[in-house]
């Protein structure tokens, strides 16, 4: 685990180093001479003309630094296995792969009244200043969230599920899913703990605290169908239909091609997110009764 820590650590500072010089290199070309640090765009990206596709072209590179080469490096040179070893089970031998997207898909509702619930909790008034701070982090992660997601071309669409959707669905469930899951649950020897125990951390490393608890609840979803589908491929299927689809339907709105506003959790009834679980649950139960395979098989073996 410290090695691991320390190959994401690693990967976190070249990528900053990265970033850096490609906003030093934006600037040069585009005469912006303005924009001289990264903590300049971060603060205020649309204060430049090329602000949007350089902050998306630091996020991906800072993703792909942090999540997906050090999870390769590790797996590669420390465990000494290969990208097969993620999998006890060929794709092509997974029952019901498509249910995977209708599942997620099915799970929104229910997690958009999650996210509403969540975003409504309240610290008791002695931890007043840590609240403060964390609505602070919050209030700036969406309005970096919210300019990153305002799309004015299939240019930027294009871009934008690249670095939103097939970045973090790769690179976030190598960590999570395929190297960290598999040794909490080598370690608890119990398939529950290690998931969740994976989807704590998934959760907590993105630093959203009022999204904490629905990022948790995706996180074990996508545990359990790495857990029996046995092929680290389904979660990021999983992964990458939450994010893309997301992003898909907000380009939409945006071109008023839809009149569903995905990123407003506040017209999700209650009805609708009980019948969501309710399907969700069904179809995760069939999933599992599809793909279980003998009692005393281990799920990473």
């Amino acid at each position: 685990m410290l090695l691991l820590t320390g190959f994401v650590i690693l990967g976190m500072s070249l990528g900053s180093l990265i970033a850096a010089l490609v906003v030093v290199a934006f600037s040069a070309s585009g005469g912006e001479s303005s924009l001289t640090n990264l903590a300049a765009l971060l603060q205020n990206p649309a204060a430049y003309p090329n602000g949007w596709y350089i902050l998306m072209t630091v996020q991906g590179i800072s993703h792909a630094c942090t999540f997906l080469l050090p999870c390769l490096a590790y797996w590669y040179l420390i465990d000494r296995r290969r990208w097969a070893d993620f999998n006890i089970r060929p794709l092509a031998t997974v029952s019901a792969l498509g249910l995977v997207v209708l599942l997620v898909i099915a799970f929104m509702p229910f997690n958009g009244l999650i996210i509403e619930w969540n975003q409504q909790l309240k610290l008791p008034q002695t931890l007043a200043p840590v609240e403060q701070w964390m609505r602070r982090k919050e209030d700036e992660l969406a309005n970096l969230t919210k300019y990153l997601t305002s799309f004015r071309t299939t240019g930027q669409l294009i871009m934008a599920v690249l670095v939103i959707a097939v970045l973090p669905a790769i690179g976030e469930e190598l960590l999570f899913r395929g190297i960290l899951q598999r040794k909490f649950v080598a370690w608890t020897r119990n398939v529950h703990a290690g998931i969740w125990l994976a989807a704590f951390i998934f959760s907590a490393i993105h630093v959203q605290f009022y999204g904490f608890i629905p990022r948790v609840l995706l996180g074990a979803m996508f545990g359990y169908l790495y857990a029996w589908s046995g092929n680290l491929w389904v979660p990021i299927l999983a992964h990458f239909i939450n994010n893309g689809f997301t992003v898909l339907m907000v380009f939409m709105y945006q071109q008023k091609l839809t009149s569903i506003d995905i990123e407003n959790t506040k017209t999700v009834p209650m009805l609708g997110a009980l019948v969501s679980l309710a399907f969700s649950a069904i179809i995760l139960v069939y999933f599992r009764r599809v793909n279980q395979r003998p009692a005393n098989t281990h799920p990473y073996v």
